[in-house]
């Protein structure tokens, strides 16, 4: 019966406030991200993949970002209105700065997808795995970006946790392209796939840059105006 209660308390809190399905939602993504990056950090170590270990730097980068913002908001439910302010604040700008460095980070293993220079060899059951998880991912990304437009919170990092997982969907993206060309790992036509590969990589990090740059406006903005 207890179980059952917290089920359906858990679920109308999910169905009416959307700063609580922000966060659970990237705490669940904090999980798997961390798992992308052991993943990567292990074949980085295994095979000495210099594409795999910049890729687990990256997505350590993403933990260390939604781990910081989770723990803010925790921490912020003990906090006076003014005192959550300034730590979101402060939070927002540490966590802005990590995610120009992941902007920087993305350089090198773009550089080495957009020249075809493959890691290791993988199976076809991985790449159908990560291209049904990215296809899930960009959905409700976009889906939720879409939401937060409509309807801003007002906190700014719930805010910044959308527009992360935005971003993190554009790097799984990357990611499915690399598995994709790992798996088709055949002399015969790579040629052919180099100005496709280096053409889509470009344009994702461009939209990763712009969606970073118009985050770090926007929350430069939101930080100005003071709390009520």
């Amino acid at each position: 019966m207890r179980s059952d209660g917290w089920a359906r308390r858990f679920l109308r809190t999910w169905r009416e406030d959307y700063i609580y399905q922000t966060l659970v939602s990237s705490a669940v993504s904090f999980g798997c991200t961390a798992l992308f990056a052991l993943y990567n950090g292990s074949l980085y170590l295994s095979y000495g993949s210099l594409w795999h270990g910049s890729m687990g730097i990256c997505y350590l980068l993403l933990v260390v970002i939604r781990g910081m913002v989770l723990l803010t908001e925790k921490r912020n439910r003990t906090r006076p209105g003014m005192e959550q302010h300034r730590c979101r604040c402060r939070t927002f700008l540490i966590s802005a700065g990590l995610l120009l460095t992941l902007d920087l980070a993305l350089i090198l293993p773009i550089s080495m997808m957009a020249v075809l220079d493959k890691p290791v060899s993988i199976g076809l059951s991985p790449a159908i795995a990560m291209a049904a998880y990215t296809t899930w991912k960009i959905t409700m990304a976009s889906i939720h970006i879409g939401r937060q437009r409509r309807r801003p919170s007002g906190n700014i990092l719930v805010a910044e946790l959308r527009t992360v997982n935005f971003i993190d969907a554009l790097v799984a993206i990357l990611t499915l392209q690399n598995t994709l060309i790992m798996v088709k790992r055949t002399t015969a036509g790579e040629n052919d796939m180099l100005p496709v590969c280096a053409a889509s990589s470009g344009v994702i990090y461009i939209m990763i840059v712009a969606i970073t740059i118009r985050m770090l406006q926007r929350g430069l903005k939101q930080a100005a105006i003071p709390a009520r």
